[in-house]
């Protein structure tokens, strides 16, 4: 037993960093307030416009099926708004501090957070590798078919979840899942064109290797993101978008200077054959990564990727309209089982149910150092909060994943 400085009540040593984790989830998706509610249904609302419209902007802005200028540089022109932003911000916020409060701006400040935040350097990197995928994605597939491959990120996601941070997922929610992947691979029943090659691949081959990579990199990247952001709760989400865009900008810098030593030092013109659609392309990528921000710091990760399922019927409907693609009857099928597993996985009936055995949390009472006689309903009420009685007062303050 372990005694809290606080509040002096007694808990049992046994619950772990990754039930503390687990516990964090469901008290955060349980305990959600209206205001909570609003600003998920904003960011659902602003995901599916931002995200939908990004494989259209991708697609327009190819010429003859190949790319006049480096998405590379579209990236870096990305991380560079995302970064003048969050100075934007930050300056607004600097301006509106309380009396009494450490400037955000202040030196000793920035170099407290950049130290805290160091780890915004790990999915930096990993959406950099990411961002430049959904450019040689388009090579291989149709906008809505790109957003739909997207879509399989939940179901990885779901599983890095379960098993590096220990989230408890009910039966209901792993068959929704299933669904899910069922839904997105009856819209890839479409042949590619034969014959084709690309980097000595064919295309087939290229394809799936790049689809398993578009996957896997980026459900990495969403989980450590939000690992990181939560972990420094207490810092400003522009402060920490700041270190994150700068990694990012960074990265992708390197990147552009490795090109310029294989394509020669006109590739570090990164204004090349740049367009309008490019530069909406720059302005939609720079929305969108804010907004995901706030989703894994303020919301959950499988909301930001089932959000992104809603975009898919926007960009099919998009990209018939804009480029002539047919909607198939694989796609409206599949499109149709995407939304029943997206009720089906945050449907009230697919809530985990805990049992009382695991990880009940025992108090003691201070003077005869005896439970109490409703043993069975302080179990039942800890397998649902095993916190309920060990509160303090910054408790909805504190971070939702350890630091």
């Amino acid at each position: 037993m372990i005694e809290c400085s606080e509040c002096h009540s007694k808990i049992s040593a046994n619950n772990n960093n990754s039930k503390a984790v687990a516990r964090a989830y469901d008290r955060h998706r349980s305990d959600v307030s209206s205001k909570a509610r609003v600003l998920n249904l904003l960011l659902v609302g602003g995901d599916c416009i931002f995200v939908g419209l990004q494989p259209i902007l991708v697609y327009i802005s190819k010429h003859n099926g190949n790319f006049d200028y480096s998405p590379i540089s579209v990236n870096f022109l990305t991380e560079t708004a995302k970064v003048f932003f969050a100075i934007f911000m930050l300056l607004i916020q600097a301006r509106h501090k309380k009396v009494g409060e450490k400037s955000l701006l202040s030196f000793s400040t920035f170099v407290q957070a950049a130290r805290n935040n160091v780890l915004l350097a790990v999915p930096a990197f990993l959406y950099a590798i990411n961002n430049y995928l959904k450019f040689t994605m388009q090579l291989y597939f149709n906008p809505a078919t790109v957003k739909m491959l997207s879509n399989l990120k939940v179901l990885v996601i779901a599983v890095l979840l379960k098993v590096i941070m220990k989230r408890r997922f009910s039966i209901i929610q792993w068959e929704a899942l299933a669904l899910l992947l069922i839904g997105i691979s009856l819209n890839q029943l479409q042949s590619l064109p034969a014959g084709s090659t690309a980097m000595g691949l064919s295309v087939a081959t290229g394809a799936y290797l790049y689809t398993l990579i578009f996957v896997t990199v980026p459900s990495f990247a969403s989980v450590y993101n939000e690992y990181a952001l939560k972990s420094q709760f207490e810092t400003s989400i522009y402060l920490q978008n700041l270190f994150l865009y700068g990694y990012g900008a960074i990265f992708n810098f390197l990147a552009i200077l490795v090109t310029a030593l294989f394509k020669g030092p006109s590739s570090l013109d990164i204004l090349h054959g740049h367009s309008k659609a490019t530069m909406l392309l720059i302005c939609n990528n720079a929305a969108q990564g804010i907004l995901s921000s706030f989703f894994f710091k303020y919301a959950d990760t499988i909301l930001k990727k089932y959000s992104s399922t809603v975009a898919t019927i926007f960009t099919g409907i998009a990209s018939a309209v804009l480029f002539g693609h047919t909607l198939t009857m694989n796609f409206i099928l599949g499109i149709s089982i995407v939304f029943i597993s997206m009720h089906q996985f945050f449907s009230p009936l697919s809530k985990v149910k805990d049992e009382p055995q695991n990880g009940s949390l025992e108090t003691v009472d201070g003077q005869n150092n005896q439970r109490s006689k409703d043993s069975s309903f302080i179990n039942m009420a800890a397998g649902a909060n095993d916190d309920a009685s060990h509160r303090v007062e910054h408790d909805e303050k504190a971070p939702l994943l350890p630091i």
